[in-house]
């Protein structure tokens, strides 16, 4: 310890051993009179020990921060063991916020250089850590009357705020102050999360949006504080865990908490211009989330410094809002500002302000939850004012009904008969496709699948037709749009006559048309040639002549378990093969790549024959 003690009093630093015994409280912490910063964050131990020795040691300062800077620092003291037998000591770091923690040591009377004695990382397995505790601990054992030296680096990785102090524990008294700390989080992150459940049933009752936000919100919180204390990687994350963590949940949590606040207070309704600063809040909030997912450390630090600057706006926002008459947003604005203490609070210990302590450590996550409560007593007045004015506003319409009641009697009465028919034609109006007058594609889509159900339940068999007029753009193109459409209804008239009541035939769009029977195979693909050589002898007279006009159409039949949506592509794919073999043909589908027709096929008992697909006839002139 010479060469150390002359080094430092050389540079004026007046170094005393800390002396310690058994039963340490954790009331003694290491000194900061020896501090040196490693502005590369890249020097080893010998180098530190040539710093230590040419005096580039200083006391820090600040009350107990470096603030935010960047490397790594060395912390130099010494330990010296009163009692008169051996005592095993616990060194915890009094943060949370570090990467990394490598500790070394010497016997005082010894000229050797450093040992090492603990390397600590966040990024490690916490399995790896020698103390079960959610901050870096490092155990060390003095021998009776044994004085120790001690170098210790604390790194935060790039850029950050480093504590360069240890709490000196009893192993024992270390363990219950851990319980402790753990038992009142516990408390605290279980309010937050009991708020948020009840927030999630008020929210499943009334259909509030901002209940809902603000269940997200709480549980946004406890994952946050949760990761950000350490908690996570003791508890959770056990092998893999990154500081990167820390910042996603907490950029979780302040997006979460700003949707919340336009929710709550309405601002892009009321405060159209202020809705902007939150708007610029989420965004600040989303590029801290994606400086975390891709590990750019000095964009994260600079996006919550600048968070935390926005943090007050909510609060004047609020304040803006309750002078607009909004009483609950008055309780928001005194939740929110006990909040923002406990954080400015925070952001005067990191820059080295005031001293670091247990109490403003947890100030933080309590000034959460003390928020939270106070801003679920503004929602209970929010949705006390709206159950008022809703019942207010029923008791002004039970009187208003009182009045008229006598007149809407005879109203009623009135217009009952009327509203009935006005009733039954706009749902046939709805069924119906006002050209054809058939069903429309969704009042078919509706009946056909309600009758492959039936016909499911009860074995019978179902096939689809799909129909499509032949050229029929021909037909508009030559002899205009109104003969087009006296083709589609003197087309639709065809088919509906000769078809059973049980059928279903609509309208799909277009020129297109479906036919829902309830035949057998056989039967469906003769009602199909039937219906395809009716449509053959049709004939619409019209001023350029006389317009004859051929359908082609496509068969799918059902098989158990078959949905709508099943037979329509199979009979759409049918069709296709119809109109591409020349049209004005019935064309069954088949399992095969490539569809065949009825030609060539045997069904239902029929032999195969060349073809008894109609010859395509010649096209209208």
């Amino acid at each position: 310890m010479l060469v150390s003690a002359i080094a430092l009093a050389d540079s004026g630093i007046a170094m005393e051993p800390v002396v310690v015994k058994a039963g340490e409280d954790g009331r003694l912490r290491t000194g900061q009179g020896a501090i040196w910063h490693d502005t590369s964050g890249t020097a080893k131990l010998e180098a530190a020990q040539r710093a230590l020795a040419d005096g580039a040691f200083h006391p820090l300062k600040s009350a107990g921060s470096t603030g935010l800077q960047k490397g790594s620092y060395w912390s130099y003291f010494a330990l010296r063991n009163s009692a008169p037998k051996a005592v095993t000591l616990h060194l915890e770091y009094v943060d949370h916020q570090l990467i990394q923690l490598q500790a070394y040591a010497r016997p005082a009377v010894s000229m050797a250089g450093f040992a090492e004695i603990a390397d600590l990382s966040m990024g490690a397995p916490f399995s790896a850590r020698p103390v079960f505790h959610n901050r870096f601990v490092v155990p060390v054992s003095l021998g009776a009357g044994e004085t120790l030296e001690f170098l210790v680096r604390f790194d935060s990785e790039e850029v950050g705020f480093v504590f360069p102090s240890m709490r000196i524990w009893a192993p024992e008294e270390l363990s219950k102050s851990h319980t402790g700390e753990t038992a009142i989080l516990a408390f605290l992150f279980g309010g937050i999360a009991l708020i948020s459940l009840f927030s999630l049933i008020v929210g499943v009752t009334t259909g509030e949006s901002s209940f809902f936000a603000y269940f997200v919100y709480g549980i946004s919180k406890i994952v946050a504080w949760g990761t950000i204390m350490g908690f996570t990687h003791q508890y959770v994350l056990r092998s893999e865990f990154h500081w990167s963590y820390m910042s996603a949940t907490g950029a979780v949590s302040i997006l979460c908490g700003v949707m919340f606040d336009r929710l709550f207070l309405q601002t892009r309704k009321y405060t159209p211009r202020l809705d902007y600063i939150l708007i610029l809040m989420m965004l600040n909030a989303s590029v801290l989330l994606l400086s975390a997912l891709f590990q750019i450390k000095e964009v994260a630090l600079l996006s919550i410094t600048f968070a935390l600057l926005l943090y007050p706006a909510s609060t004047f926002i609020a304040l803006v809002r309750w002078r607009q008459g909004s009483s609950e947003a008055a309780v928001f604005a005194l939740g929110w500002t006990l909040l923002l203490a406990g954080l400015f609070y925070q952001a005067l210990r990191d820059l080295g302000y005031v001293e670091h302590n247990l109490v403003n450590y947890y100030l933080p996550p309590l000034s959460s939850f003390i928020e939270m409560v106070t801003i679920m007593a503004a929602m209970g007045i929010k949705l006390r004012r709206v159950r008022l004015q809703g019942l207010e506003s029923e008791r002004q319409y039970r009187r208003h009904l009182e009045r008229s009641k006598v007149e809407l009697e005879g109203l009623v009465r009135a217009r009952t008969e009327e509203l009935e028919k006005a009733k039954q034609q706009a749902e046939q109006e709805a069924r119906t496709d006002p050209l054809t007058g058939i069903r429309n594609r969704r009042s078919f889509l509706a009946e056909a699948a309600l009758g492959i159900k039936r016909a499911q339940r009860k074995g019978e068999p179902v096939s689809l037709l799909m129909f499509d007029i032949d050229h029929f753009k021909a037909i508009n193109d030559s002899h205009g749009h109104g003969v087009g459409d006296e083709a589609l209804r003197l087309f639709s008239q065809t088919i509906q006559k000769k078809i059973r009541e049980t059928d279903v035939f609509g309208r799909l769009g277009g020129e297109e048309f479906a036919l829902l029977i309830i035949e057998t195979k056989p039967d469906s693909l003769h009602t199909a040639e039937r219906l395809r050589d009716n449509i053959t002898q049709v004939s619409l007279d019209c001023p350029g002549g006389r317009v004859q006009f051929t359908s082609s159409i496509g068969v799918a039949h059902s098989e158990p378990g078959d949905t709508l949506e099943k037979l329509l592509r199979q009979a759409d794919q049918a069709l296709y093969r119809a109109k591409e073999r020349g049209r004005n043909m019935v064309v069954e589908y088949r399992v095969e790549d490539q569809p065949e027709g009825i030609a060539g096929s045997s069904v239902a008992g029929l032999e195969p024959a060349e073809s008894i697909d109609a010859e395509p006839k010649p096209e209208p002139a």
